[in-house]
């Protein structure tokens, strides 16, 4: 179950927010600019599915998201436990950044954490399978898959390069629980 924390950028010490109804995140993320929808699971894949089927079978869906978005192109990110590079790719995208566009990630398969850093305040977001977020350019934000990471993510861009971090040096994802 999808699920929005908002704590004081101190630590999680403090809950400010706390939800599961994907109606009361999306309109708590809206107040920040991001976007939040829960899609009922369109299309239904093999777990060992290649991207190219996954890309396949949700092409009605991204071509209406990027006609939304302006965005020209989309891929799949999939991470497992046993993935070589698992360890280091969940401490890159720990690391609070931004990006000079939108991240739109639609959750295919497993979950992840999106954290938006804002307004003195961080925003938790607990996105699984059927979750589509729109964190905006410019957004401090990380992403957490977990110690055991498992899922699989459409991505959606605008710009040809992909995914491009600018690392913000701040360690206030450090502050946080890892999922």
């Amino acid at each position: 179950m999808s699920r929005l924390t908002v704590y004081g950028e101190a630590g999680p010490g403090t809950v400010l927010f706390d939800e599961t109804e994907p109606g009361p995140v999306a309109a708590e993320l809206a107040k920040i600019n991001v976007g939040f929808e829960r899609w009922d699971a369109p299309v239904h894949l093999a777990a060992d599915a290649p991207a190219e089927a996954i890309l396949e079978a949700y092409r009605p869906y991204l071509d209406t998201l990027m006609g939304k978005t302006g965005a020209g192109s989309a891929d799949v990110v999939k991470l497992t436990p046993d993935h070589p590079m698992a360890g280091a790719l969940r401490e890159k995208f720990l690391q609070e950044h931004t990006h000079s566009e939108d991240e739109i990630r639609f959750f295919v398969a497993g979950s992840g954490h999106f954290v938006i850093h804002e307004g003195g305040k961080v925003y938790v977001t607990l996105c699984e399978t059927g979750d589509l977020i729109r964190v905006p350019a410019g957004a401090r934000h990380w992403f957490d898959a977990g110690i055991t990471p498992s899922f699989t993510a459409l991505r959606v861009f605008t710009h040809t390069e992909g995914w491009v971090a600018q690392f913000t040096g701040d360690a206030i994802s450090e502050r946080f629980p890892l999922a």
